[in-house]
């Protein structure tokens, strides 16, 4: 499946909490909670829906959202949920990647996250971003009191490479 991203803003809360409360049953963030971080400078938050729906679209297959204040060295991903129906079609490393790609922009050079320690597959999908295990917090998601593996990857810096003719191309890692 082929999927657009668009910058997430407040007219999107909606939406994101509708995939926030079935993806985190009892944990899920509360919508002001949410509201503040997509109305916060430092926050970078995307959604993403199918390619074939216009952009403004309020119908989006998931989202995630990044803090890393401008110049700062490092970031944290604060947040990613891919509705269910959309799962296993690469949606979460999309969603990941750009907002590695947000935290470099911004000039972070580390980002953190933490993962429950019962979803081994957002564990392994980090792992292949780069993400190593820093430690763990013991009962961190509650009231399910799970604990929470925190993670931390490098933000790799952009290649440049000839193309000839006196041109330079920057690429994404």
């Amino acid at each position: 499946m082929t999927w657009q991203l668009r910058r997430a803003g407040v007219d999107d809360l909606d939406a994101i909490m509708r995939i926030e409360s079935s993806v985190f049953t009892t944990d899920a963030w509360t919508p002001d909670a949410m509201r503040a971080d997509l109305a916060n400078e430092h926050c970078y938050y995307v959604v993403a829906l199918p390619a074939s729906d216009p952009p403004s679209s309020t119908t989006i297959a998931g989202y995630a959202g990044l803090l890393a204040p401008r110049g700062a060295k490092e970031g944290d991903i604060q947040t990613i949920a891919v509705a269910p129906e959309a799962r296993r079609n690469g949606l979460g490393r999309v969603l990941m990647t750009s907002l590695l790609n947000e935290a470099r922009r911004r000039g972070a050079r580390e980002v953190f996250l933490e993962v429950r320690a019962d979803n081994p597959h957002a564990e392994a999908l980090y792992e292949s971003l780069g993400f190593e295990r820093l430690g763990v917090r013991a009962g961190y998601y509650q009231p399910d009191n799970v604990d929470a593996i925190v993670m931390r990857a490098a933000v790799p810096q952009p290649q440049t490479r000839w193309t000839g003719a006196d041109k330079v191309e920057e690429i994404e890692p």
